[in-house]
């Protein structure tokens, strides 16, 4: 059933038109109100009013203690869809914290079939080639129709990305925690059939979420699986894969390609860029820094689907994308 009258907080900074996509989205579900408007000595009682919450990243939004007194929020909305790098133990486990799975989707697919392309017809290492006076008119490349692409985490940016692979002649092989999709694919399974799915892809797109679960999930033996001329695209976190496996698997098997967005130091998360091991020195890395969702005009879009999640709990449905205690980094 629908919430009584119920109070939006958000704490995140918003401009005028983010104020209007918000409100055309929550509309008279519940009151809105912006923490940038509270006065100070009425913040304790704005966040006691509080049913939800939607943020950027409420470590930095919030002061010091402050968390402490949203403990009667229902719901902590991100519009972020990976939110492993906030602080999520300070509030209680019973309150519903969510990200905003799928916000990006559509970019990050594009992106993700960018780089699959980019390795698949050799783009950088030819374009370095040709810097030196090599032309290699005759050396094989590839195409993507026929072979397999197989996605770890096949939420809202796997499903895009597959449906965009399928446009161009790609089986689809999945994993998600189920096993089970209404989607369209030519392989489903769970994530006890992870094996087979590194076995048999040609291209693989992680785009999983970082929990204690997926942390370092693919290291040497799961590289040592894969087909020696696969290609691995890593949109998600660094962290997933084992870095000093990763770089040492690219040095011996030159045909293996890494397309990597997501890296494992970064400057939003920790404050810089860092790398343990030299992946850029290697023709079988093509880089990217983790901007495949940096589309301008997709801010708004990915604004109105976290919105549109806060929306389903005034209207008593279920809340989407949610991030149980178990799943949560810090």
């Amino acid at each position: 059933m629908p919430l009584e009258r119920s109070t939006l907080l958000v704490t995140m900074q918003a401009d005028p038109a983010s104020r209007e996509i918000i409100t055309s989205v929550i509309g008279e579900l519940a009151k809105i109100v912006y923490l940038d408007d509270v006065a100070d000595a009425e913040r304790g009682t704005t966040f006691g009013l509080a049913t939800a919450v939607l943020s950027r990243n409420t470590a930095k939004e919030l002061r010091d203690d402050e968390a402490e007194q949203l403990r009667g929020a229902r719901l902590i909305q991100y519009v972020s869809a990976g939110i492993d790098f906030i602080p999520l133990g300070v509030f209680p486990e019973t309150t519903m914290i969510a990200g905003n799975g799928g916000g990006y989707a559509e970019p990050m697919a594009e992106h993700a079939v960018m780089m699959t392309l980019a390795a698949y017809k050799r783009l950088m290492v030819e374009h370095n080639q040709l810097a030196i006076g090599e032309f290699n008119q005759f050396k094989r490349n590839r195409m993507l129709a026929g072979s397999v692409c197989g996605v770890l985490g096949f939420g809202g940016i796997g499903i895009e990305t597959t449906r965009l692979m399928r446009a161009l002649g790609v089986k689809v092989h999945a994993i998600n925690r189920s096993g089970e999709t209404d989607q369209e694919v030519d392989w489903i399974g769970d994530t006890s059939q992870t094996d087979e799915l590194l076995k048999n892809s040609d291209i693989l797109v992680l785009s999983l979420p970082l929990t204690p679960a997926t942390q370092e999930m693919i290291g040497e033996r799961e590289l040592q699986m894969m087909k020696d001329d696969a290609v691995v695209i890593n949109l998600a976190r660094g962290e997933i894969i084992d870095e000093e496996a990763l770089y040492e698997h690219l040095k011996a098997t030159p045909a293996f390609t890494a397309c990597i967005d997501a890296w494992w130091v970064e400057p939003v998360r920790h404050g810089r860029f860092e790398m343990s091991y030299p992946f850029l020195e290697l023709d079988n890395v093509i880089a990217s820094p983790h901007n495949s969702a940096s589309v301008g005009r997709w801010r708004p879009i990915a604004l109105r689907r976290a919105a549109e999640n806060v929306a389903r709990l005034f209207r008593g449905e279920d809340v989407l994308f949610q991030v149980p205690p178990g799943d949560r980094m810090m």
